[in-house]
This record gives C-alpha cells, sequence and structure tokens, in this order.
C-alpha cells in the first residue's frame, strides 16, 4: 500500500501517520523488550550457577555469543527512544520512523539468532550435543517461519485480496518459469 494511500484512506496528514506508526512501533518495541530482558537475565544468571565451570569451550563459546546477541538486541530495540529523543522537536518524525523500524527489524534477526543460541545451549548441556543443535536449529526455523515467512504469505494474501475487490488496480501475477515476470490476467486482457 504506498503512503498516499494509507494518508487519504485514514484521512490523516503524513505528520499523523509518522505519529501513530511510531506510536505502533514503540508498542511492538515493549513487547520485544521484555522478550530480550527476561532472556538476558536468565543467561546472566547462568553464568553464576554451580555447573557453569563445567562448560566445555563449545558450550561457553555458544553463551559468550548468546549473551553478546541479547545485549545487541537489546540495544537496538531500545535504540528509537534514543534516537527520538535526540532528535525531539527536530521536524524528524518521518525519518525517526523510517530508521526506527529498520533498526527494530534488525533487533528482530539479531534476537532470533539469540533465542537460536539460547535454546542450542540449555539443550546441549541438558542432553547432549546433537540434541543441541536440532533443538537449535529447530527454534531458528521456527523464528523464521513466523517472523519472515508467515508475514510475507500474509502480505500476498492481502494483496490478492486487495487486487480483486479493488477493480482500479491491474491484476499482475507471476508467470511460472520466467523467474516471476508479471503478466496480465484474463481480466486484464478482456479489457
Amino acid at each position: 500500500m504506498s503512503d498516499d494511500y494509507s494518508c487519504t484512506a485514514r484521512n490523516e496528514t503524513p505528520l499523523e501517520r509518522a505519529d501513530r506508526n511510531f506510536a505502533e512501533l514503540l508498542q511492538e518495541l515493549r513487547v520485544t523488550q521484555t522478550g530480550v530482558q527476561i532472556l538476558f537475565a536468565f543467561l546472566l544468571s547462568l553464568a553464576f550457577t554451580p555447573r557453569f565451570p563445567s562448560l566445555d569451550a563449545v558450550q561457553r563459546g555458544t553463551y559468550v555469543t548468546t549473551l553478546l546477541l541479547a545485549v545487541a538486541a537489546a540495544a537496538l530495540f531500545t535504540a528509537p527512544a534514543a534516537l527520538h529523543r535526540s532528535l525531539f522537536q527536530q521536524r524528524a518524525k518521518p525519518l525517526i520512523v523510517h530508521v526506527s523500524s529498520r533498526l527494530a527489524a534488525i533487533g528482530l534477526g539479531v534476537l532470533m539468532l539469540a533465542l537460536t543460541g539460547a535454546v542450542l545451549l540449555v539443550v546441549d548441556v541438558t542432553a547432549g550435543r546433537a540434541e543441541g543443535l536440532a533443538a537449535g536449529a529447530g527454534a531458528l526455523v521456527v523464528c523464521v517461519g513466523l517472523w519472515g515467512v508467515l508475514p510475507r504469505l500474509v502480505r500476498r494474501s492481502a494483496q490478492r485480496v486487495e487486487a480483486a475487490t479493488d477493480p482500479a488496480l491491474p491484476d499482475i501475477t507471476p508467470v511460472p518459469g520466467r523467474g516471476g515476470a508479471p503478466r496480465s490476467s484474463r481480466r486484464e486482457r478482456s479489457r
């Protein structure tokens, strides 16, 4: 959906749209920040358990990497607030929204790796290396599926519904075997 369509459909100005988008982004970040904080606290506490000194080199490496990924995710998810604060009343709200959205997307990628590392470490320590690798891979696949593939499928479905219900939009579908090159549908060819 284009920015112009969104503004006119909601009867809002571009600045009102930026305000709304930033508020929605902050709400999303509140949810993810809580998860990152819990993960980070869990990882910090592991270093002070009696069993921690018995970890092998791979487990220690996984621990340190996962801890640093959790820190990076926390930093990425809190960066929009710092960005907003530093650019407050500078008439930069649309830019803040754009950059903050990118930071949040990168943060989700880093969080995905941190969750994978945490699952890998815990299952490796409790059940064994092969099981840990399998569980870590499973966690990664679930996150990629829910955070990457599912949104693309939903977006595609929404675009199909929108194209089917709005006769003003051209109906362009990919041609199988031609690298996804668009072609007009029968509806377009009959006009």
